[in-house]
């Protein structure tokens, strides 16, 4: 459903009505707004990131959005900063964008605020710089549940490593704080072996190499990233026949971030035991609904919405904390869990 537009003539009534301050349901409509929107992907060596340009492409044909041709910066801030270049260009009038590193694309923002082309960030929060709307699930929540999944498994007791993602991005930020307060806290007798990976797979599985050669009694892993560190990892681990099924003998409890499909299948297969489901689907709907809304001129509160999220306050702007569900052998086969609807009209 999507958030009800309000009209000028509305607005006194609405503001009267305190209980409707939170709904998040868009003020300022501007019937008939038009304007091109810049796409940049992050990076197309992650199948979660794939996913999400699929959906793109898909919302793009049915949400009334104009786009430029999309670019992709492949990690690098770089071209990143090329690629808002080109937009500018072209005549973007809203820009929607997901650096990686969180710190570096301040000054980019700061050009665009001074132009005035609103940015929608998507999956990652940047540490300064003026945003429209941050579409983010709640990273904390990823590094904490994962925790709190693993520690449970372990009952308490064991070594995990931890994949860390780059630690200048507020998602591997999030997630490694997250994680290791709640590790701390909860479960001081299993010990985390943090894992510096810099998102990249190859490097994750060199280390994991090392580490069980010094720690050979692993017995958790926690992939802040299953798009990247997935497979990697189940190869070197089937190398070392270290595979076994969930409740034998030597099997390592392995859960992950992202929910894409392989992890469903690696699920199935008794490979991991869980991952946490980053809504790819709605990282691309609201992503577009943002650039729209920003396009016709709505502003939002913080406050819970109708699409089961909680818009919050932060420093530079607002996010938008899309709900990411735990995904187990329970539920790995759920028909509404986005994985399982790709290839579906």
């Amino acid at each position: 459903m999507r958030l009800r537009h309000t009209t000028v003539a509305a607005v006194a009534a609405i503001l009267a009505v305190s209980a409707l301050a939170g709904c998040n349901r868009g003020s300022d409509d501007k019937a008939g707004s038009s304007g091109k929107v810049g796409i940049d992907l992050p990076r197309s060596d992650s199948d979660f990131w794939n996913s999400y340009n699929n959906y793109i492409e898909k919302d793009l044909k049915s949400d009334g959005v104009s786009a430029l041709p999309r670019t992709n910066s492949q990690n690098d801030i770089g071209k990143l900063v090329a690629n808002v270049q080109t937009f500018t260009d072209q005549g973007a009038k809203a820009i929607v964008m997901a650096p990686q590193d969180t710190g570096a694309v301040a000054s980019t923002l700061d050009k665009l605020a001074g132009k005035n082309i609103p940015v929608i960030s998507v999956d990652t929060r940047p540490d300064k710089g003026k945003v429209y709307m941050v579409v983010r699930a709640d990273n904390k929540a990823y590094g904490s549940n994962a925790c709190d999944y693993l520690g449970k498994q372990l009952g308490g007791k064991g070594k995990v490593v931890e994949f860390e993602g780059a630690l200048d991005s507020i998602n591997g930020r999030d997630r490694s704080e997250a994680f290791a307060s709640c590790m701390k806290t909860k479960f001081p007798g299993i010990k985390v072996i943090a894992l510096a990976t810099d998102w990249k797979g190859d490097v994750a599985s060199a280390k994991l190499q090392t580490t069980l050669a010094s720690d050979p009694d692993i017995n958790g892993i926690y992939m802040q990233a299953g798009g990247v560190f997935l497979q990697p990892t189940l190869a070197l681990l089937e190398q070392k026949h270290l595979l076994k099924p969930p409740g034998t003998p030597g099997h390592i409890t392995i859960i992950s971030n992202d929910g894409i499909p392989d992890e469903f299948k690696a699920i199935k297969a008794g490979q991991i035991d869980a991952t946490i489901s980053q809504p790819a689907d709605l990282y691309a709907k609201y992503a577009l609904y943002y650039a729209k809304a920003a396009l016709a001129g709505q502003t939002f509160k913080p406050g819970p919405t109708d699409h089961d999220s909680t818009i919050v306050a932060i420093p530079n702007g607002l996010e938008d904390q899309l709900p990411a569900p735990l995904v187990t052998k329970d539920n790995v086969d759920d028909p509404s869990l986005w994985a399982n609807q790709l290839g579906k009209s």
